[in-house]
């Protein structure tokens, strides 16, 4: 069975509502995990910025999360690594 493949709607943003410096709150961060072929857990990430819907992560030559003995360990550290990319945004943003 094939997971929905994640759809965001351009409609969704809102331009020129951004007034101040972006915020954890400007973010979208989607956490998951897979099985490999070796029973292990990966985890799965996506991170999205809402106010121009932005793909941060993943990108070309992205690291692998894991591999975990656990799923909630798989997605835990995607989460983490998610609130890092985030945090990092806002300290350095990109055009």
């Amino acid at each position: 069975m094939r997971k929905p493949k994640l759809a965001y709607s351009k409609t969704m943003r809102k331009p020129g509502l951004q007034s101040g410096p972006p915020t954890e709150h400007d973010f979208e961060i989607y956490a998951s995990y897979q099985v490999n072929a070796a029973g292990l857990y990966i985890g799965t990430l996506k991170v999205v910025r809402k106010t121009d819907g932005r793909l941060l992560f993943p990108f070309a030559g992205a690291p692998v999360i894991g591999p975990f003995p656990t799923r909630q360990e798989a997605r835990t550290a995607a989460a983490t690594f998610g609130s890092r990319i985030v945090a990092g945004d806002i300290d350095n943003p990109e055009a």
